[in-house]
């Protein structure tokens, strides 16, 4: 059986990408060549193209060079296992794809009189995208917690929301975040920065909530403590603001740390 082997030019136009981009990756040893030839160069066999097409395929859902890097160094690697997730993961995107799609070509329609589109179909899609990585993320330990009828009647609120009301939250979210962090420079939960951080954080949850009740909201303040993902979320910028939050909530609910 013949040996299939390609030169750096050959697997690059094979692959569609550039002669370049196949050299920067041999040299930051996420894919290095099988062997180099007598005249110096760089030869690539059916192993290094597969790899080559797993590298392209977490490209192309957004993984940095250097995740893939780890990732398929692995020596616990399976790749019929990522080829897989690969699909899954594609999926989704495509779904996501064809909702923008479908919401591109009934605007067209708008546009030219043959139909009409309430405000909230215009965003549709765009919240459903929302709502979906929300509970890839978050959705199993938060129904868990709170219970599927309240997520769903939450997601049902979201995609009721207009654009003004989607701003208003989005704006809220970002208010939440910049004052928690001047606040936590106070290092006093029960300061008036950090109580109205407090409150604008049960502002932003009673838009997604079908009803706003302390015990919830404290519930939910240590759930940020508990789920490493929250945490990191709002450790990012601040170290500490996601306990601080914590203690500021069950300040401002009144809320004993029984929940701690």
């Amino acid at each position: 059986m013949k040996l299939i082997e390609y030169t750096v030019q050959k697997l690059a136009m094979m692959a569609g990408i550039s002669t370049r981009t196949l050299r920067y990756y041999d040299e930051i040893g996420i894919l290095k060549p099988a062997r180099i030839n007598s005249s110096g160069y760089r030869i690539y066999g059916v192993n290094e193209v597969d790899r080559l097409q797993q590298i392209l395929f977490y490209r192309e859902l957004g993984v940095s060079l250097e995740s893939i890097r780890d990732i398929v160094a692995d020596p616990y690697f399976e790749e019929v296992k990522a080829l897989k997730e690969h699909r899954e993961k594609l999926l989704e995107k495509k779904q996501h794809l064809d909702r923008i799609l479908a919401n591109v070509d009934k605007t067209i329609a708008v546009k030219e009189g043959r139909t009409t589109m309430s405000d909230e179909e215009k965003f549709a899609g765009f919240k459903q995208k929302l709502i979906d990585d929300n509970e890839k993320k978050y959705g199993k330990e938060v129904r868990e917690k709170y219970g599927n009828e309240a997520i769903e009647k939450s997601n049902s609120k979201l995609k009721k929301m207009n654009q003004t009301q989607y701003d208003e939250i989005t704006k809220l979210g970002e208010m939440v975040l910049e004052t928690l962090q001047a606040a936590v420079l106070t290092g006093d939960p029960a300061g008036e920065l950090a109580q109205k951080a407090a409150d604008l954080h049960r502002q932003w949850l009673s838009f997604y909530w079908d009803s706003y009740t302390k015990e919830a909201h404290a519930g939910v303040a240590q759930m940020y403590i508990d789920d490493d993902r929250f945490k990191a979320y709002y450790d990012k910028n601040q170290p500490g603001a996601a306990e601080f939050l914590r203690d500021a909530v069950f300040i401002y609910t009144g809320i004993s740390n029984i929940l701690r």
